[in-house]
C-alpha cells in the first residue's frame, strides 16, 4: 500500500544583490598621497639646489669609492668583533659562575649606556694616556737601582700608541665593543628560547657544554638571533658615519663631506650620502631576507602544515594521500 503525496516545489530564493562597501576615505588618501608624491618629484626635478649633474659626477670618483670600501670594511670588522665577543659575553651571562655573570653584566651596562659617538671620540684620543707602549720586564728601572745599575732597561720591543690606534682602528674598536653589548643580549635571548629539555637530553648522552652549545643550542637559536642581528648590521652600517668625527679619512661620509666643503656644494653631497646608504642598506636587506628564510625552514605556517601533513601520511601509511592524488 503506497500513498502518493505531492510535495510542493520549494521556491528558489532570489539572487542576493550584493552591494560593495564603499570606502571614500581610501580614495581620498590615495588622492592626497598622489598629490604629495607629484609635488616631491617636481621638487627633485626642478629645484636647482640638488645639482644632479654635479652630484652624479662626484659620487663615483676614486676618493668616494675608497671611502665606500672603507665603510664596508669598517662595518664588517666591527660586526665580527661585536658578534664574536657578544657570543662570549652571552655565555658568560648564562654561566653559573657569579664572577663571570657580574663581569658580563658590567660590560653590557657600560657599553649600552655610553653613546657610540662618545666612545669613538674616547678611543680616538687614547694616545693621550700612553704615548708609547713597551713590552718587557716590569719595574726594570727600580730593579736596576737595587743593584746599582743606572738606566737599566729590560724592554723587548715597543711602539707608539698613535701608530697602533689609528683612526680606523679606534673607530673599529669603539663600534665593535659597543655592538658586542647589544649582540650579547640578542644571543642570550636566542639561547634561552631553546627548550631546556634538549640540553638535559644532550647532557644525558654525555655531550660536553661546548658541544651542546655548538651543535644543539646555537643552530636552533639562530632563528631568533638572525632577524635582530640583521637589524644591528644595518644600524652598524649607518653608525660608521660617526667615525668621521675622529676623523677617519677612509670613510664614505667623510669623503662626501670633504667634497662638499671643498666645492661649497654641501647639500648635493648630503643627498649623495643618502643615496649611497640607501643602496648599501638595500643589499643588506636582501641578504637578511635569505638568511631568515634559510634558518626558518620548518618553522611558521608552511612548516607547521608540512609537519602536520607528514603526520597524517604516517598514520594512514601513505595510502590515503596516494589515492587522493
Amino acid at each position: 500500500m503506497s500513498l502518493d503525496t505531492e510535495t510542493p516545489e520549494r521556491a528558489r530564493p532570489e539572487p542576493i544583490q550584493a552591494v560593495p562597501v564603499r570606502h571614500p576615505g581610501r580614495w581620498l588618501a590615495v588622492a592626497v598621497i598622489g598629490v604629495l608624491v607629484a609635488m616631491f618629484v617636481h621638487m627633485l626635478v626642478t629645484n636647482k639646489a640638488f645639482n644632479w649633474s654635479f652630484m652624479i659626477d662626484e659620487m663615483f670618483r676614486p676618493p668616494i669609492m675608497a671611502g665606500l670600501r672603507g665603510t664596508i670594511a669598517l662595518t664588517i670588522c666591527s660586526m665580527l668583533i661585536g658578534i664574536t665577543l657578544g657570543i662570549v659575553i652571552a655565555i658568560m651571562r648564562l654561566s653559573e659562575n657569579p664572577i663571570l655573570r657580574g663581569v658580563s653584566w658590567v660590560y653590557t651596562w657600560f657599553f649600552r649606556a655610553v653613546p657610540r659617538l662618545v666612545l669613538a671620540l674616547l678611543f680616538g684620543n687614547l694616545g693621550i694616556l700612553w704615548s708609547r707602549i713597551e713590552f718587557g720586564l716590569p719595574f726594570d728601572r727600580q730593579i736596576g737601582a737595587l743593584f746599582g745599575v743606572q738606566d737599566f732597561e729590560a724592554r723587548l720591543f715597543g711602539f707608539s700608541a698613535m701608530d697602533l690606534l689609528t683612526g680606523f682602528v679606534a673607530g673599529m674598536l669603539a663600534l665593535g665593543l659597543s655592538e658586542a653589548a647589544y649582540m650579547a643580549e640578542i644571543v642570550r635571548a636566542g639561547i634561552q628560547s631553546v627548550d631546556e629539555g634538549q640540553t638535559e637530553a644532550a647532557q644525558a648522552l654525555g655531550l660536553t657544554r661546548g658541544q651542546i652549545m655548538r651543535r644543539i643550542v646555537l643552530p636552533q637559536a639562530m632563528r631568533v638571533i638572525i632577524p635582530p642581528t640583521g637589524n644591528e648590521t644595518i644600524a652598524m652600517l649607518k653608525d660608521t658615519a660617526l667615525v668621521a668625527f675622529i676623523p677617519v679619512s677612509t670613510e664614505l661620509f667623510f669623503q662626501l663631506k670633504a667634497v662638499g666643503a671643498r666645492t661649497f656644494q654641501l647639500f648635493p653631497m648630503y643627498v649623495a650620502a643618502c643615496l649611497w646608504y640607501l643602496v648599501l642598506t638595500s643589499v643588506l636587506l636582501v641578504g637578511q631576507y635569505y638568511l631568515e628564510r634559510h634558518f626558518s625552514k620548518g618553522v611558521g605556517r608552511s612548516g607547521r602544515a608540512k609537519v602536520k601533513l607528514r603526520g597524517i601520511v604516517a598514520e594512514t601509511g601513505g595510502g590515503a594521500s596516494k589515492a587522493d592524488a
